[in-house]
């Protein structure tokens, strides 16, 4: 049981629609009740009441509701008291799945950093820092996204991409011959769609557009084996245990780059803000993505 997890409860509770709760929590609408199904496997009860019409409370539901909200209550008390014990102005950041394993060392004397608890797709963490819900994001943005949401960007890491195909050979594989998974889920997605549709454009590679959030996990597996050929993985999978019928393979003719950005308001003009990016960002260098044979999107603002 997490603190996101009821926080998520809270929202479907109080909409009673788990369309709009996910649009307010800013997450998909397959991945709140993913969430909520969790929870209540960990609390033991159901929760909700739902089918194809209507959403409801169940007793348990409604029982447990005030505990919950007094709980989240409690634990935002508890995160301000401490900010105000720290003496220091916290910066707020979010991510979406990596952050540098230093990041805390980075800023210490220099800001204290609250790591948001919420992890969303790109594209929303960009909002987020736009409409001031977080100081700083670490996400993947275009140019287009920095003038539409009056951002600026520094680069502050890369991930190379690879391939999985099934059988034992690491051999590498040409960026054309590697299929390209495009789901139709663009709420979570979005940004990982342009990315591979503008690879494709780019190299010939072929797509293959799925439905089911196969973008990383178990799903993403049974449709490398069901591709008959490589299938690139995304910066969200990078670090992922393969099964052992599958191999990561290196792509090559061009390597393909993924850039995770810090990101801040373009107008921003508090120094604690100011100050946690620059140290977040400083000695980071160009992290190889302006080597020879290297591809990066048209728009990238590191390009």
């Amino acid at each position: 049981m997490e603190l996101r997890q009821l926080r998520y409860f809270l929202v479907v509770a109080e909409e009673l629609h788990f369309g709009r709760a996910a649009t307010r929590l800013l997450i998909a609408g397959p991945s709140l009740s993913q969430q909520i199904r969790a929870l209540e496997q960990d609390l033991g009860v159901q929760l909700f009441a739902r089918d194809r019409r209507s959403v409801a409370l169940t007793a348990a539901g409604a029982e447990l509701l005030p505990h919950v909200r007094a709980l989240l209550e409690r634990a935002d008390d508890l995160r301000a008291r401490a900010e105000r014990l720290s003496g220091a102005e916290p910066v707020r950041i979010g991510y979406v799945s990596w952050l540098p394993a230093d990041l805390t060392a980075r800023t210490s004397g220099v800001a204290q950093l609250h790591v948001d608890p919420w992890v969303v797709p790109s594209h929303a963490q960009a909002a987020r820092v736009a409409d001031g819900s977080l100081d700083l994001a670490v996400c993947w943005v275009r140019n287009a996204d920095l003038a539409q949401y009056g951002l600026q960007a520094r680069l502050l890491g890369a991930d190379r991409l690879y391939a999985v195909s099934t059988g034992e050979k690491a051999t590498p594989v040409r960026a054309r011959d590697a299929a390209l998974l495009v789901d139709d889920d663009a709420t979570s997605w979005s940004s990982w769609n342009l990315f591979a549709e503008q690879l494709a454009h780019d190299t010939g590679a072929p797509i293959v557009r799925i439905d089911d959030g196969g973008i990383t996990g178990p799903a993403f597996f049974d449709h490398v084996r069901a591709a008959g050929r490589p299938v690139l993985n995304s910066p969200k999978g990078q670090t992922t245990t393969l099964p052992p019928d599958l191999v990561a393979r290196p792509v090559i003719n061009p390597a393909v780059i993924w850039t995770w950005s810090l990101v801040w308001r373009r107008n921003e003009i508090r120094p604690v803000v100011l100050a946690a990016a620059d140290a977040l960002t400083r000695d980071v260098g160009d992290l190889g993505i302006h080597a020879s044979g290297v591809w990066l999107p048209a728009d990238d603002p590191h390009r």
